[in-house]
């Protein structure tokens, strides 16, 4: 026999809860699951309902599955379920009626229920089908609240089964005492088998009277002879359950939108994910062409620089003319075309999420390198702060940064050592990743380093650079200056000030 069972837990406090409880013995592929708890709030469950309905199955279902796990058993119910030990179960189930002792229905129960208040305890699982029944209804309902009484007296827990208004009306003015019904269709006026914990049910005689045949007076008839308490306890009861009907169908749509939101809210998070990896990715590839280009620009320019000294000494002065151009042609339409490949459509096509704010990440796309915001956006521009430079960079030009980026572009290890540069009013520390000495050089030969020099500082987001030239005769000063003014990466330039190396050295502004 397959029950598909499962390893309840087991409560200290003679608690029980079961989910998706299933009677073993029912074929699984029509039992209907119940879920029942009994303790914490209330140690005494009254079960109504109409015949047929369930009531003794859901008797026999928390006895057989309590007693399953008691014997270390698997029981059929959803994970999750809990169970008490206890140290007996009492039940009163069935008819016990006898000919051959002459006993009838009402005696042979109250024989079993008076053998229940005499054993049962504070540790005792007593369960009852149709308590009070057999007899007199005002007797018996009388006799049934008196015997739950002393069984609570005695601490034991409780679940019955009955059809008495009374003890509906019983267990919704006492504390410790709970209400449940198996539900009815109205509408099929057939038993759902579900069981319902806090709402009394309806034996609903007249409506299966009526769908059975019964002739329509007979049955007007007796709704007449019903108490006008009776049926407005009947109609309150109609109408809560209708409620708690209305109730569940609505906790039902609400937890369908609830499942279809999160659903949503995982595809927008993960689209968002696969967005910003793509952004990154297409930036780490624009970081990487420009690395390349500028280690490519650097290398060869090197190489003419080399080839053009060995020229130099062969006085060969019309091709060292012709290797100067071609070298200063190439080195500028390399460096267009680095600023060029900046500009991608994923650039053009970006737009800021929101308006920058003072404090905000943000990637400077020329550069490639990550900043904070340090002031308000004034017009177009923006004002960043990249380590220890602060830089104006156009709006569309920046990217915010939702989240901080994890891993940052490696620097270019630099050799960096300090120059110290001698004057009338002292001395002064400059980093040679800042400054390009060319002294000793000609003119053509400072024109091609300083070309390179500002390309790489112009990546490494530098802002301000300096160029030793030395004073001299002026004329590799003035010819640098002179290249300079026609350099588009060059916002501004000036002599040094005292301090800084005077008419040594050009300090330049980049853009």
């Amino acid at each position: 026999l397959e029950i598909n069972g499962t390893e309840p837990s087991f409560s200290k406090d003679r608690s029980i809860e079961l989910k998706e409880a299933r009677h073993p013995l029912i074929d699984p592929k029509t039992v209907v699951p119940i879920d029942i708890a009994l303790g914490g709030e209330y140690h005494a469950l009254i079960i109504t309902g109409p015949n047929t309905g369930g009531k003794t199955v859901a008797l026999k279902t928390v006895g057989l599955l309590t007693a399953m796990a008691m014997c270390g058993l698997m029981i059929p119910a959803a994970d999750g379920s809990r169970v008490a030990v206890y140290d007996r179960i009492l039940a009163d189930i069935g008819d016990r009626q006898s000919i051959e002792y002459n006993l009838s229905t009402f005696s042979a129960h109250t024989l079993q229920d008076i053998d229940i208040l005499k054993k049962a305890d504070d540790n005792t699982l007593v369960l009852i089908d149709e308590l009070g029944s057999g007899t007199d209804p005002v007797e018996g309902a009388a006799l049934a609240v008196a015997m739950i009484e002393r069984l609570r007296q005695q601490g034991a827990s409780l679940i019955v089964t009955t059809h008495y208004q009374e003890l509906k009306r019983y267990a919704l003015e006492t504390e410790d005492v709970e209400n449940a019904s198996c539900e009815f269709d109205l509408e099929t006026l057939k038993p759902t088998y579900r069981l319902v914990i806090g709402s009394p049910g309806k034996s609903n005689a007249f409506a299966i009277s009526a769908s059975l045949g019964m002739p329509e007076d007979v049955i007007a008839h007796a709704k007449r002879l019903i108490s006008t308490e009776n049926q407005r306890f009947e109609a309150a009861v109609e109408q809560l359950d209708r409620a708690r009907a209305e109730h569940e169908k609505a906790l039902a749509e609400l937890d369908r939108l609830r499942a279809s939101i999160a659903v949503h809210e995982k595809e927008v998070r993960e689209e968002a994910e696969t967005l910003e990896r793509r952004r990154e990715e297409e930036l780490r590839k624009i970081r990487e062409q420009a690395r390349r280009i500028v280690e490519q620009t650097v290398t060869e320019s090197n190489a003419l620089l080399e080839e053009l000294r060995d020229l130099k000494k062969q006085k060969d002065q019309a091709d060292f003319a012709a290797k100067i151009n071609a070298a200063k042609t190439h080195s500028r339409q390399t460096i267009d075309k680095l600023y060029e490949n900046s500009d991608t459509d994923e650039q053009s096509n970006y737009t800021l999420p929101r308006a920058l704010q003072v404090g905000d990440s943000v990637l400077v796309v020329s550069m490639g390198r990550s900043g904070t915001v340090i002031a308000e956006p004034a017009g177009n521009v923006v004002t960043v702060q990249i380590g220890a430079m602060k830089t104006r960079v156009p709006l569309d030009g920046v990217r915010l940064e939702v989240q901080k980026t994890q891993q940052k572009q490696q620097k270019q290890q630099k050799k960096v050592h300090t120059t110290v540069v001698r004057s009338e009013g002292g001395q002064r520390s400059r980093s040679a990743a800042t400054e390009l000495d060319i002294r000793g050089c000609t003119i053509d030969e400072g024109v091609m380093m300083t070309e390179n020099f500002i390309a790489g500082s112009m990546l490494s987001g530098f802002e301000t650079v300096t160029i030793i030239h030395g004073k001299g005769t002026g004329a590799l000063r003035k010819g640098i200056q002179d290249h300079l003014r026609r350099m588009k990466q060059v916002k501004s330039f000036r002599p040094g000030m005292y301090g800084e190396g005077e008419d040594g050295v050009t300090i330049v502004t980049l853009k």
